[in-house]
Order: C-alpha cells, then sequence, then structure tokens
C-alpha cells in the first residue's frame, strides 16, 4: 500500500489542492478568497490531466527514424496542448473575476458575500 502511495503521490497532492479550493470556495465569505479558491481547484484539475498523460519511455511526437512510426513510442500532445489552452482561458477568467470584484468593491463598499446580500436584500 505505502508503494502504491510512494508511486501515485503526484495524485495525493491533486487531492489535497482539489479539496483545499473547494473547501476555501465554500466556506469563505471574502471574494478574493473564493476566488483564490478557484484558482487552487483549477489548478489541481491542471495538474492531473498532465500528470495523467505522462509517459515514461516516450518521445516528442516528431517520428524519428530510430524509433519508427511505433505510436507507443511517443507522447500524446493533445492532453498538453488543451490544457495550455485552458491555463489561457483560466488567466482571462482571473482577470475578468478581479474587474468584477473591484467594482462590487466601489459600488458596494464591501467584498463580504453576507453583507452583499443582505444589501441585495434591502433593494
Amino acid at each position: 500500500m505505502l508503494e502504491l502511495l510512494a508511486d501515485r503521490y503526484v495524485y495525493l497532492f491533486v487531492v489535497a489542492l482539489l479539496s483545499l479550493g473547494l473547501f476555501t470556495l465554500l466556506t469563505e465569505r471574502h471574494l478574493v478568497k473564493k476566488l483564490v479558491g478557484l484558482v487552487l481547484f483549477q489548478t489541481a484539475v491542471f495538474i492531473f490531466f498532465i500528470e495523467g498523460s505522462v509517459r515514461e519511455d516516450g518521445d516528442v511526437p516528431v517520428i524519428d527514424p530510430a524509433v519508427g512510426p511505433d505510436p507507443d513510442a511517443y507522447v500524446n500532445p493533445l492532453p498538453h496542448l488543451l490544457i495550455l489552452t485552458a491555463l489561457v482561458v483560466g488567466v482571462a477568467v482571473i482577470g475578468v473575476a478581479l474587474s468584477l470584484i473591484v467594482t462590487i468593491k466601489h459600488a458596494y463598499g464591501t467584498l463580504d458575500d453576507a453583507e452583499l446580500s443582505a444589501s441585495e436584500a434591502d433593494r
């Protein structure tokens, strides 16, 4: 059992990061802290997909005459491409979320979730 955990330590790290991100999203009332939880959760998903696409003896997906056209000898570049695209989208989402948080702070004077809900109920 310990050997399995030692071989798959990255997955334990991913579960811990996912749990921390989800816990932060669900328990924090401050909007910036919720955004940090979202970033942690997103990072854990990225690490999970990249770790799942790792091949120990894999080579770059350019056909090498020494290796031949054997598809098992090469690493699939698609997961890496998808995660790169998700990183770009994630950075854009974080930027938009931060700008919305600044707008909320200027409009309501607070970033506390409960106070925002109470002030919205008063309107």
